[in-house]
């Protein structure tokens, strides 16, 4: 009998394991379908487009003709002059000019723009161009930050639990460690000694049946008929309802054995799980200085490894772009030689926002504790005193 309910406990084990990841499998494949789509969609718009000489492409170019003439007539009297020329030239050149779409619009150059769309970075070195990509990326835009955020706020649960119980973990096994530093031995037994008199004091008192409370009910007999019936109706009524609660377990019981039934209850408990999104972040309670090291070491991680394959980045350049990144500030000055490589850093993108997602909040929730404190404390002095008359 043990050998045949073994199987069949690991299988209902896989199907709660299932159920309960399947809500956050759907929300980072959704995402994961949702960038490759865009790929292949910006990658067909911007990167076939034609290009064409534009007025202003060809006003740069006489310049820069008429710049290097000049230089080459006398190039010692010139050359200070052509240098401040030739940036006020360049300054006021378009990027996409010196740029094939072909190129900067691969499948993979599209889908490192799409990333910095929905994760609201923009580094501005990659924008569309023509007038439908403008569009459709408003449109993807507009569906795709919410599913991000939605990621976001689902994985920060997870991050968010895994954090706690760590915390938890350590101040317990803190707590343990002072406990045994300062506990000498008298000490120490006389406090056991003290737990195990409260512990032998506790008396556990099982419900009575009816008939044991009729019995020990001596003056039941003395009472009028009309009064006792009165109290033996309320004691039918009470001990009902502790008897038809475990039947209902048992039917329910009875009814888990069906598979319909059973399918029925694991779609009611994804559910549930879809429902409770963003709750456990609202219960993370954690010091923000400890948040604001694991930002700080998440960050030194990645700046130790990234300039391995971007070689214009030293330490702390890297350390300045990731912070950048993370924040979704994304100012474009640091660009990046070879998208490709960062694409397997995504998943560290996404892990990092979180982090830094569940720290501004645990910062907005101490700003909000902050104000609550500054605006009683105004409102107690601006309270007008209480002034005792005499009688």
């Amino acid at each position: 009998m043990a050998t045949t309910s073994q199987p069949l406990r690991g299988k209902i084990a896989c199907k709660k394991i299932f159920w309960a990841v399947l809500p956050h499998a759907c929300f980072i494949l959704s995402l994961v379908i949702y960038a490759f789509l865009g790929a292949l969609m910006f990658s067909h718009i911007e990167g076939t487009q034609k290009v064409t000489l534009s007025e202003e492409y060809r006003t740069f170019l006489q310049n820069l003709t008429f710049l290097a003439r000049k230089l080459s007539d006398n190039v010692t009297e010139n050359e200070k002059m052509f240098k401040k020329d030739i940036r006020e030239l360049f300054s006021t050149a378009d990027p996409v000019w010196f740029i094939n779409p072909e190129e900067r619009w691969s499948f993979f150059g599209s889908l490192f723009f799409c990333c910095t769309v929905f994760t609201t970075v923009g580094y501005g070195n990659t924008y569309p161009v023509t007038r439908i990509g403008k569009y459709l990326c408003m449109l993807y835009a507009l569906f795709g930050i919410p599913l991000m955020f939605l990621v976001l706020t689902d994985m920060g649960d997870i991050l968010a639990t895994v954090l706690s119980k760590c915390y938890n973990e350590f101040r317990k096994l803190q707590s343990k460690i002072l406990d045994s530093k300062l506990c000498s031995g008298s000490t120490c037994s006389k406090r056991n000694e003290l737990k195990s008199r409260a512990q032998s004091k506790i008396v556990i008192n099982e419900p009575l049946t009816i008939m044991e409370v009729l019995r020990s009910q001596s003056g039941m007999k003395r009472r009028l008929v009309k009064y006792r019936n009165v109290e033996l109706f309320e004691m039918l009524i009470a001990r009902e309802k502790k008897n038809t609660q475990p039947a209902r377990n048992k039917s329910m019981e009875r009814w888990s054995s069906c598979p319909e039934l059973a399918r029925e209850k694991a779609v009611s408990r994804v559910i549930e799980n879809f429902d409770k999104i963003g709750k456990e972040l609202e219960k993370l309670d954690v010091p923000i200085v400890l948040m604001v090291l694991v930002i700080f070491v998440y960050i030194s991680c990645a700046a130790a490894i990234l300039p391995n394959w971007e070689r214009n980045m030293d330490f702390q350049e890297a350390f300045y772009f990731c912070f950048i990144t993370l924040t979704t500030i994304g100012f474009g000055d640091t660009k990046l030689e070879h998208p490709k490589f960062f694409l397997f850093f995504s998943l560290y993108i996404m892990i990092g926002m979180e982090i830094v997602f569940i720290a501004f909040k645990l910062g907005q929730d101490r700003l909000i504790v902050l104000y609550k404190k500054v605006i009683s404390f105004c409102a107690e002095k601006n309270m007008p005193s209480k002034k005792i008359y005499p009688k």
